[in-house]
């Protein structure tokens, strides 16, 4: 066998690595480890995720053309349903749009837990965005930072902070940070999907493309019904946007 210096010794300590992916662990897409993910709600996307649903505590990006395409939809269920089983908060940094709470609450979230932040500049938010994340209190975290000044060594941080928390952490970035690496656990890009009916053609779910994913391959092609799919009790339904943020 061949033999490199030093190799033994770089071995022994990478054992010690609180985040390394070893190879034991890639059974989680086959069933051999105990899934303990947040059940998205949608079958087709949970079978292709390592803890089978969003992770309870990583960092998720979403990557999109504009907002509105169907990206609040997605998450919906899984808002609702942590919203209800958990007491802690969801919080919402630098939305682009405020929220319409009835369409929440008709979506099965309790809009009593959202936490609403709207910090005056990317410096601000990216920090709010970590603390909140490093103190655990919110089992979910949605946000939006400027594109244009977010670094590499920004999202790491975001990354550790969703751990140490032990939070499902959302960063909605634009399609064309896809071609950029990112330390985040779990990337995905959105496409509308458009539904035709007898009445009228519209965007009736999305198709999804996983550009990252822990343990497995990138996988294109996912279809979401938002209407027919979801698995969860209470379907959501479409969440619309709000108003456009004044500031």
């Amino acid at each position: 066998m061949l033999q490199i210096p030093g190799i033994r010794a770089t071995q022994s300590r990478l054992g010690t690595v609180p985040n390394l992916w070893r190879a034991s662990e890639l059974a989680g897409l086959h069933g051999g480890i105990k899934a303990d993910g947040i059940e998205s709600g949608f079958p087709a996307l949970d079978e292709a995720l390592f803890d089978r649903g969003w992770p309870q505590g990583g960092l998720v990006e979403l990557l999109l053309d504009e907002p509105g395409v169907g990206e609040l939809s997605l998450l919906g269920p899984a808002l609702a349903s942590i919203s209800t089983s958990e007491e802690r908060l969801i919080a919402w940094i630098a939305p682009p749009f405020v929220p319409y709470p009835p369409a929440l609450g008709a979506a099965g979230i309790d809009v009593s837990k959202v936490l609403m932040v709207h910090p005056d500049n990317h410096a601000d938010a990216l920090w709010t965005f970590e603390q909140v994340l490093k103190t655990g209190a919110c089992s979910a975290l949605l946000g939006w930072l400027a594109e244009r000044e977010l670094k590499f060594t920004e999202i790491r941080r975001l990354q550790f902070a969703a751990r140490q928390g032990r939070t499902w952490a959302s960063l909605f970035r634009p399609a064309t940070a896809a071609a950029n690496a990112s330390p985040a656990e779990l990337r995905l890009r959105l496409w509308p999907r458009q539904r035709v009916s007898r009445s009228a053609t519209r965007r009736g779910g999305l198709r999804l493309d996983l550009v990252k994913r822990r343990g497995g391959w990138p996988l294109s092609g996912i279809e979401i019904d938002f209407d027919a799919d979801s698995s969860l009790p209470r379907p959501a339904p479409p969440i619309p946007d709000g108003r456009p943020c004044s500031g």
